[in-house]
């Protein structure tokens, strides 16, 4: 018998797991939903699942395996909870929230249940990042230098930090989170953010600039530009160590040593990787399989949530990773 998935958000991330889960002979999705209804219903027909608006109706009415909630940042309200209650497991797209509190809750709704969860940091499985922590797992990091430099993203509720989080939360996270992977907990952080150059953006009230410096739990020092003011997109993460040096350049990885320089590609579809993971996990029980489970994703939220409290008072925050 298939699998049967259901999905909260049927927008741009949610179709790129729908392409996944459509393409696994294993699993069947079942049920969408999505507060636009042209766009939950046309996905519905689409697929041959049942479409719905309201995600509590989802819930009621269909029998599920697992869900993927893939809403934006606000809008969360108790689903996971909800879900967990009914057994069901559950991917979360990134961020998973804007307030750790609620994050907490929700984390001990999913613990309690005793279900597999997985949420969206898809950049660790790509096959060059599991390359790269490889390398680095037996040497001593002292710098890490990430940036994520691109475009302005046009949803309007991205542009409110009630809603998003501000670019760091809702979307330079992925770097951030790939510092994380490959070089250990953040344990503090002093940021400097900006709404400099992008005043004439109706309703915008989150910096188009910042600055994030870190400090790793292993003693390493870091570094993470952002910004939404360019025309292209650039995106990687530097890390260094003595007589060492590991980076990765979007899908591109280059190692450089006393033995030289190797570059490598990377050769798999990250989020095709990360669903079909979740799904084995479920499968299988074996959730060493999920690289981001729900308990990591909340430790990248809180240096995000950090950060950006930083920027607010001005003076470094010391992260409490409980």
């Amino acid at each position: 018998m298939s699998m049967k998935i259901g999905m909260i958000g049927v927008g741009g991330i949610g179709q790129h797991h729908l392409q996944g889960l459509l393409a696994d002979e294993r699993v069947k999705v079942t049920a969408v939903c999505d507060v636009n209804r042209e766009a939950a219903m046309s996905t519905a027909e689409r697929i041959g699942a049942s479409g719905y608006t309201s995600w509590q109706e989802l819930l009621t009415h269909e029998k599920l395996d697992a869900l993927f909630v893939c809403v934006p940042p606000f809008a969360h309200e108790e689903i996971e909870e909800q879900a967990a209650a009914k057994g069901i497991h559950l991917f979360v797209e990134k961020p998973i929230g804007l307030d750790m509190h609620i994050v907490a809750k929700k984390q001990a709704a999913m613990e309690k249940a005793g279900i597999i969860t997985s949420t969206g940091y898809c950049l660790r499985y790509l096959d060059i990042v599991q390359q790269a922590r490889e390398y680095l797992a037996d040497k001593q990091i002292a710098l890490v230098r990430g940036h994520y430099l691109t475009k302005f993203v046009e949803t309007p509720w991205w542009r409110q930090m009630s809603k998003s989080g501000g670019q760091l939360v809702e979307q330079a996270t992925h770097t951030l989170d790939m510092m994380r992977f490959l070089a250990g907990d953040v344990e503090k952080v002093y940021a400097q953010m900006s709404l400099l150059v992008s005043q004439d953006i109706e309703g915008i009230d989150i910096p188009d600039v910042s600055a994030v410096s870190m400090a790793f739990s292993t003693g390493a020092l870091g570094h993470l530009d952002t910004c939404f003011i360019q025309a292209d997109h650039r995106t990687g993460v530097e890390i260094l160590g003595k007589h060492f040096r590991v980076l990765i350049d979007g899908r591109q990885l280059t190692i450089t040593d006393e033995a030289g320089t190797r570059t490598f590609e990377a050769t798999v579809d990250m989020y095709r990787e990360q669903d079909r993971a979740f799904v084995t996990a479920i499968e299988t029980g074996d959730t060493s399989l999920i690289l981001s489970p729900y308990a990591s994703a909340k430790k990248t939220l809180a240096v995000t949530l950090a950060a950006n409290e930083s920027a607010q008072s001005g003076a470094p925050v010391i992260i409490s990773h409980d």
